[in-house]
C-alpha cells in the first residue's frame, strides 16, 4: 500500500493553529429569548393593570391589545438581543450556566405573569 495516500497523511490540522470562536451571541440569542418573553408577561399584566395601556397597545382592532403586546414584546427581544450581541461579540464563555439560569427564571416569571389566576389580580 502506498504511504502517501493513507488518510493519515492527507489531513494535515493543527489544534493550536485553531482559534476559538467566542459564543457570546449565541448566549446573548438565549438571554434576550428570556428577556422578550419577560417583557411579554409585563406588558399582559399592565394591559389587565390599565385600560389606558390596553387602548395604547390596540394595533389593529380585529385582535385588540395582542397585536401591540406581541409586536412591543418581539422589538424587546430583537433589541435586547442586538445589543447583547454587540457587547459580547468577542467574549468566550466557558459555561453560560448562570446566563441560562437567568433565562430559565424569566421565562418562568413570564409563564406565571400570564397564568390566568395571577392575571386576575391585575383586573380593571
Amino acid at each position: 500500500m502506498n504511504p502517501s495516500l493513507t488518510p493519515s497523511s492527507t489531513v494535515a490540522t493543527s489544534s493550536a493553529s485553531q482559534e476559538a470562536t467566542p459564543n457570546g451571541p449565541v448566549w446573548a440569542g438565549v438571554l434576550a429569548a428570556g428577556i422578550g418573553c419577560a417583557a411579554f408577561g409585563v406588558l399582559v399584566d399592565l394591559c389587565e393593570a390599565s385600560k389606558g395601556i390596553s387602548k395604547a397597545l390596540n394595533f389593529y382592532n380585529p385582535t385588540g391589545d395582542l397585536s401591540g403586546k406581541t409586536t412591543v414584546a418581539i422589538l424587546v427581544w430583537l433589541l435586547a438581543w442586538g445589543a447583547l450581541a454587540a457587547a459580547w461579540k468577542r467574549r468566550e464563555f466557558r459555561s453560560g450556566g448562570t446566563i441560562l439560569t437567568i433565562t430559565i427564571v424569566l421565562v418562568l416569571l413570564s409563564i406565571l405573569a400570564v397564568f390566568p389566576p395571577f392575571i386576575d389580580l391585575f383586573s380593571h
